[in-house]
């Protein structure tokens, strides 16, 4: 792609929230699969394939010719999305049996965590926005990948690290949840939705911990499952309480127009369809089933959407590109 091309020059313009595109696409992939819509999953992981590939692309040119922006751009919660569309893009193609590749986004992202989370968490100052709290779903993410192929090829030392993440995932939600301005939840621009979403995934990591103990290897005791049961339900709990808030706060203040940020919207309404199917078999609360397949249309709808509005920005800024 020559450098001066339109779709280089737009790429370039791209905030680091624009990951958050390819964790909401993947998520809703995930969402449809566990429904059975599979060839519905496979267009949208398409489509979440060709943006990872095309913000990693953008992303390695940044940091081999323009080293100050792409550092100044990592210490920002938005640069964290890297993480975490990598796990979300991985845990899909565990479920689809590509367990190789899978590994390897896990180690990729796990190389990019510890680097991303440090910068961020540095710079985090009260009050933040919703990004905030990706510092806990880029370790959660690496939590639920790392139990999905631990279920995959029964391997027990992948589990008790994913069970590991788990924790710090949750202690770097309440580190978050002190930076996070609560005005945003009113003011935000879509990424205050994140808040949720966070304790979506860590109810999804929780749930394939578990279900990854049930798969026949044996992880850890009888208090220590109970523990993690009781955690995930709880969380699952917290998480639906955000929901209802957020959902209430777009209602009194509507924030109709398109902004790159809603895309970090789209995510948590995926990831508690997500979350509340997984929990159906993996807790065995059958009764979850059908309220879960409500919430991942309300998803899809809100990705169609939102994937719309990007469609018309992206017409409209490479017309002035060129």
């Amino acid at each position: 792609m020559p450098v001066d091309s339109p779709l280089r020059a737009w790429l370039a313009q791209r905030p680091p929230a624009a990951g958050a595109a390819v964790m909401a696409s993947g998520i809703v992939s995930i969402g449809l699969h566990l429904t059975g819509h599979e060839a519905l999953s496979l267009a949208v992981l398409a489509v979440a394939c060709a943006a990872y590939l095309a913000l990693a692309a953008d992303f390695a040119v940044r940091l081999l010719r323009e080293r100050p922006r792409w550092l100044a751009e990592a210490g920002t919660p938005g640069g964290l999305t890297a993480v975490a569309a990598t796990t979300v893009l991985g845990t899909r193609f565990s479920a689809l049996g590509w367990q190789t590749l899978a590994a390897a986004l896990l180690a990729l992202a796990f190389v990019l965590w510890p680097w991303l989370l440090v910068l961020v968490v540095r710079n985090a100052r009260r009050p933040m926005p919703g990004a905030v709290f990706l510092c806990c779903v880029a370790t959660e993410g690496l939590a639920v990948l790392g139990a999905s192929l631990a279920e995959a090829e029964a391997v027990a030392w992948l589990a008790h690290t994913s069970l590991v993440f788990f924790w710090l995932g949750l202690a770097l939600y309440l580190l978050a949840l002190s930076r996070f301005g609560l005005r945003e939840v009113l003011e935000g621009h879509g990424d205050q939705w994140v808040a949720g979403g966070a304790l979506a995934i860590s109810t999804l990591a929780g749930a394939k911990l578990i279900a990854a103990a049930d798969a026949g290897r044996y992880l850890w005791n009888d208090d220590d499952s109970g523990v993690l049961h009781t955690v995930t339900v709880a969380l699952f709990v917290l998480d639906l309480c955000w929901y209802a808030v957020l959902l209430v706060a777009e209602f009194v203040r509507p924030r109709l127009h398109y902004d790159v940020r809603r895309w970090s919207t789209v995510f948590p309404l995926g990831m508690t369809a997500a979350a509340a199917l997984t929990v159906v078999t993996a807790l065995h609360v059958p009764g979850l089933e059908t309220p879960g397949r409500v919430l991942l249309w309300i998803s899809v709808a809100a990705w169609l959407a939102v994937a719309t509005g990007a469609v018309v920005e992206a017409r409209a800024e490479l017309r002035s590109v060129r």
